[in-house]
């Protein structure tokens, strides 16, 4: 079971996507993904920061972060890349 606290934050975000999140099963993620009883992606690598947990210290920071983050990732379509972009960026 991962360490890692869900944010209010992607609790949000994961409820405006229409999905369900739980604390990841795989030691080195964040964050599992379900639609419906389905687990379709786990997503945010563990050791690294997010903009949810982030811009709880620092906003102007987070803010730069996630402009980087999503312009990095602006092209990826794939379900673990999509649900990491909208629930922890």
């Amino acid at each position: 079971m991962s360490s890692y606290k869900i944010t209010n934050y992607s609790k949000m975000k994961a409820k405006e996507l229409g999905v369900i999140i739980k604390p990841s099963s795989r030691k080195n993620k964040k964050i599992d993904v379900f639609k419906g009883n389905k687990r379709v992606a786990s997503i945010g690598a563990m050791g690294y920061t997010d903009y949810s947990t982030l811009r709880k210290t620092d906003k102007t920071l987070a803010e730069k972060k996630k402009k980087s983050y999503h312009a990095r990732h602006k092209n990826n379509n794939k379900a673990a890349g999509k649900y990491a972009k909208s629930i922890l960026w």
